[in-house]
């Protein structure tokens, strides 16, 4: 299991598009991966399950992968979310 903390940074946080962007990402990976915020956790692969977190800017969530390409997952899905989606 392979665990990563990151900030949101762009201020609108996870609403549809970037949720979608996130998906597609956590999708491209073998392992299994949660988003956490506070003590919900969230299948990463599941868009309903991310938009109910309501994570938006500002918030602090973790980022939690375990199988055979755990930290890529972790680290590319930290990357995309440090990037703010592209949305600054």
């Amino acid at each position: 299991m392979f665990v990563k903390e990151v900030m949101v940074q762009n201020q609108v946080g996870l609403h549809a598009r970037p949720a979608t962007f996130f998906i597609q990402k956590a999708n491209e990976y073998k392992s299994s991966v949660w988003v956490e915020k506070e003590d919900r956790r969230v299948n990463a692969k599941s868009l309903l399950g991310v938009l109910s977190l309501g994570i938006v800017g500002g918030t602090k969530i973790r980022i939690i992968a375990d199988g055979a390409d755990e930290q890529a997952a972790v680290d590319s899905l930290v990357a995309l979310v440090d990037s703010g989606f592209s949305e600054q």
